[in-house]
């Protein structure tokens, strides 16, 4: 699929694509008669199902041999359409199909006996902005219709929410010894899309570092041999030249290491210092460093860790392939990925958050950047306490928090209904659009006397 222009979404779609979200996250694709995901071949004969559900078509695209009976099924509570057209051509040129508009479980079938490779996607209300698009290959090539298409692999990078370290349990300040190793990995950027990634430890955030006040931290960096570009590491926890990144400047297959003293407590962001930094950020090089005071944290159920950065690559999603670094869209700060933990909606469905009724939860939250800020949100919840911007003291009863490029916070709250919370950038086309959601899935018993839904 080749690149979207530059287009504004409508406030409707805004509005409706986070609704649907919040609904519909969690729920399960339902039937097709060949595989799912970002693609799928179908032997001769079959009819194939592609859903259009949460604003996606699923699979988002296919290889099916002539004369091919398609069948769209929409799932979700708006109305789709189906029509062959590219973003950059739509409404310059006649249609080969266009489909009815498409109620709540209405479908259309689709037959195509024209070898070729058609764009698709929903038009309405400018629904292909948000992602809405897809392939359909006719082929009569067995081989090329179960060949995976490049860019539909990569390795995982997004960090798992829960993946970090426990409170610290000791009274005296200590040496704390911490290892990391700078590599460049092809992950996952969305699905069926695949992006070079800059990492510390593999991962998008890198590892949360966690410390107490008065300790003494010793940090060795190590880049991979395999690496392309000198990296290094910048603690805004640190009080010393660069924050480390004076004597961390690493080339591949090289070790280096720092000392320093953690002298206050809070929240940090680290991140790559190596020119050129916006890039080495945009790439996924940043992370969380947590130091506790002396006296610790409240106990807390859960502990999660989500980062926000923006990705500058060159395809949108709904698109399929490799996307390259877009040096000129970072120059604009204007990036066609927002997303939380180095993944569009990496946060969400089976990789949600999960805590039950009654839990009190804690959210280590930064903003790698390296541009733009975030308007923290948690739809159906309130922050009880807030840290804003790493501070000791906390703020209570918060709806929404800035937090700035380079910047973080953690909030605390308790869960007191069951359901889905959709944590959100609420400047929404980040969100809806771009992926900087994650959602938290609680379960338990219900509490009509602070919410339930009334019959009519």
């Amino acid at each position: 699929m080749e690149r979207f222009g530059r287009n504004t979404v409508w406030l409707t779609l805004v509005i409706a694509g986070l609704i649907l979200i919040v609904g519909l996250l969690d729920r399960g694709a339902g039937t097709h008669s060949a595989p799912t995901g970002s693609q799928a071949a179908v032997p001769a004969g079959d009819e194939i199902v592609v859903e259009l559900a949460m604003m996606r078509f699923e699979p988002s695209r296919i290889q099916v041999p002539p004369g091919t009976t398609i069948r769209f099924v929409n799932r979700d509570p708006m109305l789709h359409n189906v029509v062959h057209a590219r973003p950059d051509t739509l409404g310059k040129g006649p249609e080969k199909f266009r489909s009815p508009q498409l109620g709540p479980g209405d479908s259309w079938t689709l037959t195509l006996t024209v070898e070729g490779v058609y764009d698709i996607l929903c038009d309405i209300a400018g629904h292909f902005l948000a992602g809405m698009v897809g392939q359909i290959v006719v082929t009569q090539d067995t081989a090329a219709r179960e060949a995976e298409p490049a860019g539909t692999a990569g390795q995982p990078v997004a960090r798992d929410p829960r993946d970090l370290p426990g409170p610290i349990d000791r009274d005296e300040p200590t040496v704390v010894r911490f290892d990391l190793r700078t590599v460049e990995v092809e992950g996952q950027l969305a699905e069926g899309i695949t992006f070079t990634y800059w990492t510390y430890n593999g991962t998008v955030p890198g590892p949360l570092l966690r410390v107490r006040q008065g300790d003494t931290v010793e940090l060795y960096l190590t880049n991979d041999a395999s690496s392309t570009q000198p990296h290094s590491i910048d603690l805004h926890a640190v009080t010393g030249p660069g924050g480390g990144a004076a004597v961390t400047q690493v080339a591949p297959g090289e070790t280096k290491a720092f000392r320093f003293k953690a002298l206050h407590p809070g929240v940090y962001v680290y991140h790559c210092a190596t020119p050129h930094i916006p890039t080495h950020i945009a790439m996924g090089m940043y992370g969380l460093i947590v130091v506790e005071p002396p006296e610790g944290l409240v106990p807390v159920d859960h502990e999660f860790y989500v980062m926000q950065g923006e990705v500058y690559a060159d395809l949108r999603p709904g698109s399929q392939g490799h996307a390259a670094h877009d040096p000129a869209a970072m120059w604009d700060e204007r990036p066609n990925f927002v997303v939380f933990n180095g993944q569009f909606q990496a946060l969400t469905g089976d990789r949600a958050m999960r805590v039950n009724v009654g839990d009190t939860v804690r959210i280590f939250f930064g903003v790698g950047g390296p541009n733009l800020p975030s308007s923290l949100h948690l739809i159906g919840e309130v922050f009880d306490r807030l840290h804003p911007e790493g501070a000791a003291e906390p703020a209570t009863h918060v709806q929404t928090t800035l937090v700035p490029a380079g910047g973080a916070t953690w909030v605390e709250f308790t869960v007191d209904v069951p359901g889905t919370y959709t944590l959100v950038d609420h400047s929404l086309s980040r969100a809806v659009d771009k992926g900087a959601l994650a959602t938290i899935e609680a379960v338990g018993p219900g509490a009509p006397d602070i919410f339930a839904a009334l019959d009519d």
